[in-house]
């Protein structure tokens, strides 16, 4: 395999003379080998896009000639597209701050650049990665408005569309279970009736909370710190560049970015990106909730509560035949536990800045991204798989319903509570009915105890 010599600050660098990406990706390579783990394609390709902006923006203000800029925005083109993806190998636990994201997004920029002006790799006189591509930039402005960008985008464009079809599924099963009349639970123990497709209402309920707050994480993401350069002061870049680069970004994403009412603040907290890491631990919890509930309910389905069906999607057991298991659940259950997780680190490494940088970026952006794109699959997966196919299983419930002791409830007004307590006891302890057990001791006339003891009309709107 040939090599060619590349020259950095530290010296002499060999990197294969197929790659695109230099001597300080490949320094990169050489001390990053920590998880197997690559930094997402959705990244980079945000990442070129802020570039090929940044091309235009020095361009339009004078400070880039016209030839460089060209060929520095056509191979941002060709990152953006996805064809130099192969070109972006380093793992998501590196140097601090993202420095060398930033650097290999340079560098494939401008190898790809230079062969555009008819020259070889490496030959930086043509275009170099700090000079030209790095103009009026730094990491720790870029950076930080990839990760924001990205993370916008995914929210947007994913998770919010995933969990408003999951809302739909939950609000139709309100719909279809809006007539079955069921027992109530609290502490786990029996309590007064409810509907059933109340309980799914509870769920879809809890699903538009959490689109309310991913929404507002995603539109606070959209203030972002391009144009700050190293530490907020703007060094090196300057007013007319960064109104001229967030003007292209606009052009190139089809939405505006906002100028932070802190830059210096913006540059060295990542506020806005642990307010997206609780949106998302919001759903995790909301989700587990859900998931929980759901294998609950369907726990069984001869010793446990049996009251609706979960679709069957595979075997259950490799030994006992004939199991089948709440899979759907069971997965939303542990994406939710690696959300919560991402949550936890995000939350550290944000507080883990130190004066004007949070070097930590790196695994806050690694942890957010991975967070939406799988609850985005998880919470897609769970509602075509799982809550679309549930059924209700009318006869138990029913059964259940009649022997509920807390239908003792409906006497407290007429009896008093110690004496519809005292019912409820011997109902207990004789395996009978609330209202077989009032027949029997005459407690009220047969007319009220039908009146006062049927779930429909004395819960109905419960």
């Amino acid at each position: 395999m040939k090599k060619r010599k590349e020259h950095d600050a530290l010296g002499y660098v060999e990197v294969d003379n197929e790659s695109y990406y230099g001597s300080e990706t490949q320094r990169g390579l050489n001390m990053f080998n920590i998880s197997g783990v690559k930094v997402s394609s959705e990244l980079i390709h945000t990442y070129a896009v802020i570039k090929k902006s940044a091309a235009y923006a020095n361009m339009h203000i004078g400070k880039l000639d016209k030839k460089r800029a060209a060929a520095i925005i056509k191979a941002c083109d060709s990152v953006i597209k996805g064809e130099l993806d192969k070109q972006f190998p380093l793992d998501v636990f590196q140097a601090g701050a993202g420095t060398s994201t930033n650097m290999n997004v340079n560098e494939v920029i401008t190898n790809k650049a230079i062969e555009i002006l008819g020259g070889r790799k490496g030959n930086y006189k043509i275009v170099h990665p700090n000079d030209h591509v790095n103009m009026s930039q730094s990491t720790n402005d870029t950076y930080p408005t990839a990760v924001n960008i990205t993370c916008y985008l995914l929210a947007i464009k994913t998770l919010l569309p995933a969990l408003k079809s999951l809302e739909k599924g939950l609000l139709k099963k309100q719909s279809e279970f809006s007539g079955v009349l069921k027992i109530g639970r609290t502490h786990l123990q029996d309590a007064v009736p409810i509907r059933l497709g109340d309980e799914f209402g509870a769920y879809a309920g809890a699903v538009d909370k959490c689109m309310g707050s991913v929404s507002r994480a995603a539109e606070a993401l959209l203030e972002v710190p391009i144009g700050g350069t190293a530490v907020g002061t703007g060094l090196n870049a300057g007013s007319s560049y960064t109104q001229a680069v967030k003007k292209e970004l606009a052009r190139e994403l089809g939405f505006s970015v906002k100028t932070p009412k802190a830059d210096f603040t913006d540059m060295s907290f990542r506020l806005e990106q642990l307010g997206m890491a609780n949106a998302l631990d919001e759903c995790a919890v909301a989700l587990t909730k859900t998931a929980n509930d759901l294998r609950i309910l369907a726990s069984g389905p001869r010793a446990g509560i049996s009251e609706i069906t979960l679709p069957a999607v595979m075997p259950g057991s490799s030994i006992m035949p004939g199991k089948v298991n709440p899979s759907m659940a069971e997965m939303l259950n542990m994406v939710c536990l690696q959300v919560m997780g991402n949550a936890h680190t995000i939350r550290n490494a944000v507080a883990g800045a130190q004066l004007e940088l949070n070097v930590f970026t790196p695994v806050i952006s690694y942890d957010l991204i991975y967070s939406i794109k799988i609850l985005s699959n998880a919470v897609r997966a769970f509602n075509e798989h799982c809550i679309r196919g549930i059924k209700a299983n009318t006869s138990v419930i029913k059964q259940h319903l009649e022997m509920d002791l807390e239908l003792a409830t409906a006497l407290n007004q007429h009896i008093g509570y110690a004496k519809a307590a005292k019912i409820a006891n011997i109902a207990l302890k004789e395996g009978k009915s609330i209202k077989q057990v009032c027949i029997e001791r005459e407690v009220l006339d047969r007319k009220t105890l039908d009146r006062l003891l049927d779930p429909e009309n004395e819960f109905g709107n419960v």
